[in-house]
């Protein structure tokens, strides 16, 4: 099978710096196939993706050295114009490939570009817009877009011009759970059709480990590991050691086989093997049902939720409110009413575009309520400036780089209290308490963008902590970070919580609302869909679909297990382990 990309001891250094981003690497992907790159943040995946197209080093400049042959060009050879009808790039951040005032301009500026005729580029710039889930979107303008569908646009724009080769770096990073699912299964289709080739570059395997032939682990900018993805996410000691999160249900299946009740093999690696694999297990053991509480045939999967602490005061109360964007064209909030208790975890979720951010910038001034009101502490919103919403009301931005614009991480934590009549002998004990609190002293005389993208999303949030608010908002706190990076954040987000912090997370990862989260509020194009305990919603399958949400595995396993007499949903796999465990040695 021929080669369709080709790298030859490839190793690049950036201009100014002293240190090998990449390092002698040596891969091949054969035609149709697709390559699963691994690795830490700041480990070289986004500096490889950007070798392949020839924006490294042609835009960035730096010294490249090895061989480079992409769809049967020698990349030293073509400029980045040329390459670009052969190699699709789709970056991680979305907004620095968006360029069009609407959605169908920037659709089709690539197509424009190579002068296609205009009616080719209707129909092509049409059907890569329902491929990517933004069909009737052509008229909306793109700074009104959501993240995700930002996200969503970028790939339009590759997608339509029918590469041979597309390099996807972290391309699901701001979708929904469902969009997730569409993307990949998607590119699956494509390469059906097509035989395209795939590079993709993800910190989260669980959409797309079906479909990689090959999988490489990138650490310091070098191959540390290659191999397939079976053998991978089966060995949790060699995930531990990569940084990389495991599939929830293969930790499950993990822990039987270190009682050797399994073998290596039979480690699940999604769910319906999970659940054959429990079903046998039971069956073994001379059980074809939990025997503790189980539940009626026919009655629903008992949320088991714990009764939420009704004592606590109103700190956020939105009533009938409603907003409009000024296009007219996005959905916008429509007769929200909710209520926010003092000292309360809530995740707000739901499909990308469903009024998520619009509806937070409601709670620290950033946007007015036109229709309706909301109360912050007591205090109506539209009778209060900004920037005393502001000490109130911290907000942590989707995008950290919209929000750091120091020369230094001190001078950033230092802006926030310039206007406070706070003694200098506070301020600065102030900044010493969150400089350790998110490790962080060690960078404190460095410029916040010559940190990786998860310091940079820490720095933000310092800056805001530093401030002491009462309600911390934070805006998909998790994307573009490696699963340590993400254990670190959520760490200080529960302490924070912990110390009577009311924290309001907007985020598209399950798993994190299962395990953090006191409540959930589910939006879908404007309106608040259902309210609840984690355990409480993603009970409720009919709503979840209805809201384009997919429920964690362990949720979705629980559910499977019905049958077989399980008598509660579960949030937590070690939870789930345990109660398996303790069923089948009893």
């Amino acid at each position: 099978m021929e080669k369709t990309i080709d790298l030859q001891n490839v190793s690049y250094r950036y201009p100014n710096s002293k240190i090998q981003s990449l390092s002698e690497i040596t891969f091949t992907v054969k035609t149709g196939k697709l390559t699963l790159i691994m690795g830490s943040t700041g480990a070289g995946k986004t500096t490889l993706s950007m070798c392949l197209n020839g924006l490294i080093p042609q835009l960035f400049g730096g010294e490249l050295t090895g061989e480079l042959v992409v769809a049967g060009l020698n990349l030293r050879e073509y400029r980045v114009q040329t390459l670009a009808r052969n190699i699709g790039l789709v970056l991680q951040d979305p907004e620095t490939q968006i360029f069009g005032i609407t959605v169908f301009d920037d659709t089709a500026f690539g197509l424009r570009n190579f002068l296609v005729p205009a009616a080719e580029i209707k129909a092509r710039v049409t059907e890569a817009l329902k491929k990517v889930g933004l069909d009737g979107y052509q008229d909306r303008n793109t700074a009104e877009l959501s993240g995700g569908e930002k996200q969503r646009l970028a790939i339009a724009g590759i997608l339509v011009l029918k590469p041979d080769v597309l390099v996807l770096d972290e391309p699901a990073s701001e979708l929904d759970p469902t969009g997730r699912y569409a993307i990949y299964q998607f590119i699956a289709a494509l390469r059906r059709e097509q035989h395209l080739t795939v590079l993709v570059t993800e910190h989260l395997a669980e959409d797309i480990i079906g479909q990689a032939d090959e999988v490489i682990i990138l650490v310091q900018g070098s191959i540390a590991w290659q191999g397939n993805a079976t053998d991978l996410f089966r060995d949790l000691t060699l995930l531990d050691r990569f940084g990389i999160k495991p599939l929830p249900l293969t930790q499950i299946g993990w822990e039987f086989y270190q009682k050797e009740w399994i073998s290596y093999s039979q480690i699940p690696l999604d769910l319906s093997s999970c659940v054959k694999m429990i079903q046998k297990l039971l069956s073994s053991a001379g059980k074809h049902r939990f025997e503790k509480k189980v539940i009626p045939e026919g009655a629903s999967l008992s949320a088991n939720s714990p009764k939420p602490d009704c004592s606590a005061p109103v700190i956020i109360q939105v009533e009938n409110l409603s907003y409009q964007f000024s296009s007219k064209n996005g959905n916008g909030l429509h007769n929200i009413n909710l209520k926010v208790l003092q000292g309360q975890f809530v995740a707000i979720i739901g499909p990308n575009g469903a009024g998520k951010t619009t509806l937070a910038k409601h709670f620290n001034g950033l946007l007015k309520p036109k229709y309706g009101k909301v109360f912050i502490d007591g205090m109506n919103t539209a009778s209060v400036d900004t920037a005393k919403l502001a000490q109130i009301v911290g907000y942590v931005f989707q995008n950290p780089d919209h929000q750091l614009f120091c020369v230094s991480i001190e001078k950033e934590l230092e802006y926030g209290l310039l206007h406070t009549s706070l003694s200098d002998l506070e301020k600065k004990a102030r900044i010493e308490q969150v400089l350790q609190l998110l490790e962080l002293e060690p960078y404190r005389h460095i410029h916040p963008f010559k940190l990786g993208k998860g310091e940079r999303q820490r720095v933000a949030l310092a800056s805001i902590l530093v401030l002491k608010p009462k309600i911390l908002v934070i805006d998909e706190p998790t994307t573009g970070l490696d699963w340590r990076g993400v254990q670190k954040l959520m760490g200080f987000l529960k302490k924070l919580h912990q110390q009577g912090s009311t924290i309001i997370m907007i985020t598209h990862d399950m798993d994190l609302v299962a395990r953090y989260a006191s409540n959930v509020i589910v939006m879908k194009q404007g309106t608040l869909l259902a309210e609840g305990s984690p355990k409480t919603i993603f009970a409720d399958f009919a709503m979840l679909a209805a809201a384009s949400i997919i429920s964690p595995a362990v949720v979705r396993l629980s559910a499977q297990l019905r049958a077989s007499g399980l008598p509660e949903i579960f949030l937590d796999e070690k939870e789930l382990t345990r109660k398996l465990i303790s069923e089948l040695e009893d």
